[in-house]
């Protein structure tokens, strides 16, 4: 699920569907309009689920899409070495993600442990620990 918004409106940190997927704006350049054309916005982004580095060219006037993403809480219950099987805190379901690249993150990850997770384009990532 995503919403329209103008280029010309967005700010680094926010973030956008780039390619189809959705990305963290680290920089952001406009252009003066010109004596034929309009002005342009230069955008970088990086992939929120692969890190991928991204950009995008495009009119201050153009539209791009920002997904609705859902922040939610879930419980541990097992870790495999390529995935992690949590249960959301709200809705008892019961699912797995990939691990979390960041050391961080992985390093606490044990079984009764609650995190927080977002939920956004029919994915899940783990973002951080609680507690």
């Amino acid at each position: 699920m995503s919403r329209p918004v103008d280029v010309g409106s967005v700010k680094v940190g926010m973030t956008i569907i780039v390619e189809g997927e959705p990305s963290r704006i680290v920089e952001y350049e406009k252009s003066k309009p010109g004596k034929h054309g309009s002005a342009k916005a230069r955008i970088m982004a990086i992939g929120l689920f692969d890190g991928v580095k991204r950009s995008l060219l495009s009119p201050v006037d153009g539209k791009v899409d920002i997904p609705v993403i859902d922040k939610r809480t879930a419980q541990v219950l097992s870790l495999t070495p390529s995935t992690v099987q949590l249960m959301d805190m709200e809705t008892y379901e019961v699912f797995e993600v990939p691990l979390p690249t960041d050391e961080e993150i992985k390093a606490k990850l044990a079984p009764p442990l609650e995190i927080e997770y977002w939920r956004t384009l029919g994915r899940n990532k783990i973002v951080r620990v609680r507690g």
